[in-house]
């Protein structure tokens, strides 16, 4: 009876969503939880993009609606989440997520039923290789690994790496396998490779273990709360070695929990408020006025995966599966506020990286890597 009722209304649902009018985007992400200002930032950089584009006279001559689900950071709920979305509320395209956990658990559901998914900042290679209708806009975790062992290596002149890892977390456990490989490769040494459980609380006993072993500094990808936490942890521990990392870091609440103790931290990432590019400015001055604050890197991939599917809606005339998928495919050269994009064969996006410096609680531009 239920499975029946919600076809009834997934039926109805989508004879609205079908509507003359409105052109109907999903949304998934998490709003609450751990990781809630991922989520919100990406859902406002999305809802940005919309309301420019809306502005403008939508897309296929119809306005776009966004129809938004918080999957409270769990992999379930954002299975869960897209199902509803495709199911019930009848939408042309999936954004989201940006932790790759929950990009694997959910690109199965809109793959299954050949409705394209982006993913606006999951880096985890494996997430794009779920199926031909799932793509990203942001760079992936070899090359993220890649860029900060080379950074740590050549730029910093650093030798001994130690490595604290979230076990449970396939974006922790991924990009410290690519850092590690490169930075071995480069004639660096892993002295200490510790692990943690998003949730933990106490750091203490992988920190000293950590200490023991004499490091240059700590790769630590993980996401911000942990992150802040383990800073304290480590400054409270003795440790005074620099602490890196990538993407995950990005939030104001990584000052707030870790406060000086993140203070010269370095961190790869998606964009800098500092690239004078108008592409950059114009979306931070939006989205400032709409928002009423500096847009985080997951605000601007949100915006970008946005304004990369609205363009591919309009190229393909359509927003049937198939040829909106091709349109994705086809994208190349894109100026967004992340970078320019390019879709590749695997349909991930080739573009640079950044690497940015805590320094008070504004991340610092350092230098900007190329693939």
């Amino acid at each position: 009876m239920k499975s029946l009722l919600l076809s009834v209304l997934a039926i109805l649902v989508g004879c609205q969503n079908k509507g003359p009018d409105k052109i109907v985007i999903g949304n998934f992400g998490s709003m609450t939880g751990a990781e809630a200002t991922f989520g919100i930032s990406t859902k406002q950089g999305i809802e940005l993009a919309i309301e420019e584009w809306n502005k403008a006279g939508g897309v296929l001559g119809k306005q776009i609606e966004l129809k938004s689900y918080d999957n409270q950071g769990k992999p379930e709920e954002a299975r869960l989440s897209v199902e509803k979305l495709i199911n019930v509320d009848n939408v042309v395209a999936v954004l989201g997520e940006v932790a790759s956990t929950r990009s694997l658990a959910a690109a199965p559901v809109a793959q299954q039923y050949k409705v394209p998914m982006i993913s606006p900042s999951s880096t985890n290679p494996l997430v794009t290789q779920k199926g031909d209708y799932i793509f990203r806009v942001c760079f992936i975790d070899p090359f993220q690994g890649e860029v900060m062992a080379k950074f740590a290596f050549n730029s910093l002149k650093l030798k001994k790496a130690a490595i604290l890892r979230d076990s449970k977390s396939d974006y922790s456990m991924g990009l410290a396998n690519y850092f590690i490989k490169t930075f071995e490769s480069l004639g660096g040494t892993i002295v200490a490779d510790e692990k943690f459980v998003s949730g933990d609380v106490d750091f203490k006993a992988q920190l000293t273990s950590i200490k023991n072993k004499g490091p240059e500094f700590i790769f630590v990808p993980g996401y911000y709360t942990e992150v802040g936490l383990i800073a304290r942890q480590a400054r409270e521990a003795g440790v005074k070695v620099p602490l890196m990392g990538g993407d995950g870091w990005d939030s104001d609440k990584l000052t707030e929990i870790g406060g000086a103790a993140v203070e010269g931290s370095y961190f790869s990432n998606h964009y800098t408020t500092e690239d004078p590019r108008p592409e950059v400015q114009n979306f931070i001055a939006n989205y400032k006025t709409k928002f009423g604050t500096t847009p985080d890197a997951l605000a601007a991939s949100g915006y970008d995966a946005a304004r990369v599917l609205l363009e591919a809606i309009k190229r393909a005339n359509s927003v049937e599966g198939p040829k909106l998928r091709d349109a994705i495919a086809g994208t190349k050269d894109f100026q967004g506020a992340t970078g320019v994009i390019t879709i590749n064969e695997q349909r991930d996006a080739t573009k640079s990286a950044v690497v940015l410096q805590v320094v008070g609680k504004v991340f610092k531009f350092v230098e900007s890597v190329k693939p």
